[in-house]
């Protein structure tokens, strides 16, 4: 291809009869979608005789009619959109159209086979654009709807200017994803009050933003009129406030918002554990007895809940925190904004220690490596030249993490069905195909960009200025699977790496042959020899040498070293692809970057970035993808919704697939999936289904060892012990990270079992590895109720918030089915175990008694605080635990339960051994417990030659843990629930999971995030 008039061409579309148009090639249904809310039995949706293509899931009609159809206004016998034909004609046609006023799209013949190869791949599922091109693009080119005057702009080319839109739907709000500047002052452009204006207006459309808030002066520090700044975090908590109101006020998801904070802010101890601090206030609300649902009052009373936080790490920060176990004295220097006088040294340690502890209590905040994200960045001189001004630099993400460029600009979103494009029964991935809609969603990204407005004028001007794209790809876990390959191995990194890889040097390819056509972006060539780096790096991690440059005849300055990275990056291993049979993969890979060096030298290009791995949340339930982004699979078992109400519980379908490429007979793949699929049917939440009684694959009959890590999830299964390691999510971030022009939305789950160290390895190793962002979650690290892969609400009990009535009311519900019936209270003298420990002050004894047979009998919990409330607790606490042991409650189930509690005292432990660091006292019990079960696991001292079996064995070293994931890792049981989650803010529905850095709801496709 050789001009972008080249892409024009008919693939999907060869055999369109000239008396039929392209929605004849497919078959229609006429389904009813009706929604309700789960808490309230309120009806929020309830369309009848919608029209969808055949082969689309009721889900898949439930989201997009009840998300995306047009409700009001249109000229029809119903008064809203009824048809998937309408919804993707207004889209594709307002494409086609900026395109033509573009420049781009020249003929009728162009402009219709465009548009009918757009609406072939949005029609099958191919691709599918974010969220708010669905809600804006097309109302008043296909329905004159044009609404009033909303602030918006765009940049005048006539003019030379930024201009105010005429109305708010002619031109399209297509972007998702924003980045926002802010000043040191309250009042004018960039203020801490326009501020207020600016988020209210995205999140108003269901956009998300994000903000490095650095340069808001510390508390105590001067002002120019007198008197000192009441600080950083007074303003944080405002502007929170003010996205808790948004999201209260009627729209149909929770505000997303971005906060990062330097490392070196005076006040950076205090934001680190600022959501820490609140999620404890939860927790004591919630005994009091205040709804601690993510809605609930608990949580509005509380602040720092509406924003995804971040702190952003140098390579100087991370290079000591590196080098602590020679040095724990380091230190950094806070910086006051404007005030020298706030200066000050600060330990290191303190400064990681404070942030792994917050992280590991309640998933906040997450690390940003600012020098990473730096390293790969386009336009470092941005619009004025001025190379790595603090205003030029990458300061900041959108909401989830993915879109990573300058300061108030914007990128509007597009995802890939990769599974699409694999033929199941001839084996072959078609790179045809894949290419060719790169390039359509190329051009759609462009095209909304062109006839897009925007929230300020400063967005308006750096979009056009820019035009950042964001293409990327979704349910690549069922391409996994049907190809053989576990999530966690070096295959399903190599080939996730090189597909992305193709993506996103097509696209530079594609952003040439525009630039070649009609110019490239305006900034291009100030910023040119540093975009240029930027690519290089990009072709060499994927497998481009001089050499192949050289038997091109293409004659460009190319070093085969990487430049000005402080690390190596993930190469593509072009060995494992001939191994695999991918070879033409492979090729591909090499083939389009070349191309996209060479044509970017030559003609620059039209788009400073073009993709993100984004969570792709509602776009993917929309495609009817099995899984999202880059996510593996949740669990084995899907709960397909039925048309007239109610759900049919099925096994994943990918899963039938592979057992059938794998060899399995029929008769086998029946007896597997019957052992997986056991269940029974029952009504909770207003809805009959079927409930899987366990649904692990373990054990399965026929099933071969070897083919187990194929079906592994991103938590266990049932009872099942095997999960995706930690690690095994850093290491396909890190080889996907090289190849993207942003960045990964991705969150490693980890178990309740998880330390603190262990947080501390995942971070330090993803910083080595080149991930330029990454967020961690450990299982009951929110005080909200835990949920399950079923449809009911599982409540996880916690002693601290039980009364004695109620400890014995949890006995008898542990007593289920355990063959005692009666309580066995030990007689005469017994012998024990006494452990002794100090929390800051307090003395605290804890005697284990066991009985001949060598049960646990008796636990008893004594201080030095002799006539105090905690001796009277503590006796208390005893005499239930001593009572549960007497019932043989399992002392496993009470040490999980008391696991992880926190109240004061809570901290340093002296004088006990093994134990060095607790919660709280009931985290102290829990430990010792496992300790007299032989369990070490959570200790921080462990006994000589003690062989532990537990997550952190893991971890080691950066070069270790990568080693390991390369061999594959150990897989073990995670005690507990398979995902926290959060009642879904539109329906009220508790099947929420977690979706790269947000959430999203199984029901009604409602995202935490921005996308």
């Amino acid at each position: 291809m050789d001009s972008i008039k080249d892409l024009f061409k008919r693939y999907y579309t060869k055999k369109l009869d000239k008396d039929k148009t392209v929605f004849d090639l497919f078959s229609w249904k006429k389904v009813d979608v009706f929604l309700k809310d789960h808490k309230t039995g309120k009806v929020l949706v309830d369309m009848k005789d919608l029209e969808f293509p055949e082969h689309y899931s009721q889900t898949a009609c439930d989201i997009i009619a009840s998300k995306y159809f047009r409700k009001a206004g249109i000229p029809n016998e119903t008064g809203y959109e009824n048809s998937m034909k309408a919804v993707a004609h207004r889209m594709v046609n307002f494409w086609v159209e900026a395109l033509k006023d573009e420049g781009i799209i020249k003929t009728d013949e162009e402009s219709s086979i465009f548009y009918d190869e757009c609406i072939y791949g949005l029609l099958n599922q191919m691709y599918a654009p974010n969220s708010p091109q669905w809600f804006n693009t097309g109302l008043a080119q296909s329905y004159n709807i044009k609404g009033s005057k909303q602030s918006n702009y765009y940049f005048d080319e006539e003019e030379s200017k930024v201009v105010e839109s005429a109305d708010n739907y002619s031109r399209t709000q297509a972007s998702a994803c924003f980045i926002l500047s802010i000043e040191d002052k309250l009042l004018g452009p960039h203020s801490i009050s326009e501020q207020y204006v600016t988020e209210t207006k995205l999140f108003k459309g269901g956009s998300g933003t994000g903000t490095n808030f650095s340069s808001i002066r510390a508390k105590g520090e001067k002002l120019s009129g007198g008197g000192a700044s009441s600080g950083l975090m007074s303003f944080l908590k405002g502007l929170d406030r003010n996205a808790g109101a948004i999201k209260s006020g009627g729209t149909t998801r929770r505000a997303a918002k971005m906060v990062c904070l330097d490392v070196d802010h005076p006040e950076i101890i205090e934001f680190i554990t600022w959501k820490a601090k609140e999620e404890n206030k939860v927790r004591s609300l919630g005994k009091m007895g205040y709804d601690i649902d993510i809605d609930g009052e608990a949580y509005e009373t509380v602040s720092g809940q509406n924003s995804n936080n971040s702190i952003r790490f140098s390579d100087y920060f991370m290079e000591k925190v590196d080098n602590l176990s020679k040095d724990q004295d380091s230190t950094i220097e806070l910086k006051g904004r404007v005030d020298p006088k706030l200066n000050k040294l600060k330990k290191v340690s303190e400064i990681w220690e404070a942030f792994n502890s917050s992280a590991w209590q309640c998933a906040d905040p997450a690390p940003q490596f600012s020098d990473t994200f730096n390293a790969w960045h386009t336009c470092p001189a941005g619009e004025d030249g001025i190379l790595n001004a603090p205003y030029n630099k990458i300061n900041s993400t959108n909401p989830c993490g993915e879109y990573a460029f300058l300061d108030d600009s914007s990128c509007n979103l597009a995802s890939i069905n990769i599974y699409r494009f694999y033929d199941i029964n001839t084996n072959k991935f078609d790179l045809d195909g894949y290419l060719h809609i790169i390039g359509l969603t190329q051009l759609i990204l462009e095209a909304s960009i062109h006839w897009g407005q925007y929230p300020t004028e400063d967005i308006a001007r750096k979009t056009y200025m820019f035009r950042p794209t964001g293409l990327g790809i979704s349910n690549i876990a069922s391409l996994f699977m049907v190809m053989g390959y576990p999530y966690d191995s070096k295959e399903s990194r190599t080939l996730a790496s090189s597909l992305i890889g193709i993506l996103t040097g097509y696209s530079y390819y594609i952003s040439s042959l525009i630039s070649k056509d009609i110019g490239p972006f305006e900034k291009f060539e100030i910023n040119k020899p540093y975009m240029m780096r930027v690519i290089r790096n990009h072709a060499k991690a994927a497998g481009v040498d001089s050499n192949l440059l050289s038997e091109q005849d293409i004659n460009i300055e190319f070093s085969d070293n990487f430049e000005d990275l402080n690390y190596t990056p993930l190469k593509v291993n072009h060995g494992i692809l001939e191994k695999e049979g991918l070879k033409s993969i492979g090729f591909t890979l090499k083939n389009c970057w070349i191309k996209a060096l060479d044509l970017g030298y030559k003609f620059g290009y039209r788009n400073a970035q073009v993709s993100v791995i984004a969570p792709t949340g509602t776009i993917s339930f929309a495609m009817d993808c099995g899984a999202t982004s880059i996510e593996p699979f949740f669990s084995h078992i899907v709960y397909k919704k039925l048309s007239g109400g109610g759900f049919l519980t099925i096994i994943n379908p990918v899963i039938t697939t592979a057992l059938k490429k794998l060899g399995y007979t029929k008769e086998q793949i029946e007896d597997i999936l019957d052992y997986v699929v056991q269940k029974e049917t029952v009504t909770e939440n207003g809805y009959t289904y079927e409930k899987i009684l366990d649904g692990k694959i373990e054990g399965a009959p026929h099933l071969m060892d070897e083919h187990l890590p194929i079906f592994d999830t991103s938590n266990r299964c049932g009872s099942g012990e095997r999960y995706i390691a930690p690690m095994g999510h850093v290491m396909m971030v890190s080889c996907i990270t090289p190849l993207i022009s942003g960045a990964v939305s991705k969150t490693v789950n980890l178990p309740k079992t998880a330390t603190i160290e262990d947080f501390k390895n995942v971070i330090l190793s993803s910083w080595k590895l080149g991930v330029k962002g990454i967020a961690l979650y450990r299982d009951s690290s929110k005080a909200s109720q835990p949920l399950n892969t079923s449809l009911a609400d599982n409540a996880d009990s916690k002693l601290e918030n039980l009364t004695y009535k109620q400890l014995l009311e949890k006995t008898k519900e542990l007593q289920k089915g355990i063959k005692y019936s009666r309580r066995d209270k030990p007689v005469g003298i017994r012998r024990g175990t006494t452990h002794p420990a100090q929390i800051d002050d307090v003395k605290i004894y804890t005697t284990v008694n066991r009985r001949e047979n060598g049960e646990i009998s008796e636990i008893y919990i004594t201080t030095d605080r002799e006539g105090t409330i905690i001796t009277g607790l503590l006796n208390s606490l005893s005499k239930s635990i001593s009572v549960m042991l007497q019932y043989h409650v399992p002392p496993q189930d009470i040490a999980r339960m008391l696991k992880g509690q926190k109240y004061e005292p809570y901290g340093f432990v002296q004088k006990h051994p093994y134990i060095k660091y607790v919660t709280s006292i009931s985290d102290l019990i829990s430990k010792v417990i496992d300790i007299e079960l032989g369990d070490f696991s959570r200790c921080q001292v462990k006994p000589e030659n003690y062989d532990e079996d537990n997550l952190s064995s893991n971890f080691g070293t950066a070069a270790d843990m990568s080693k390991t994931s390369e061999n594959g890792f150990k897989t073990k049981k995670i005690d507990g629930e398979r995902l926290y989650g959060f009642t879904c803010s539109n329906c009220a529905s508790t099947r929420m999971v977690r979706n790269g850095t947000c959430m999203v709801c199984l029901d009604c496709g409602s995202t935490t995030g921005c996308s």
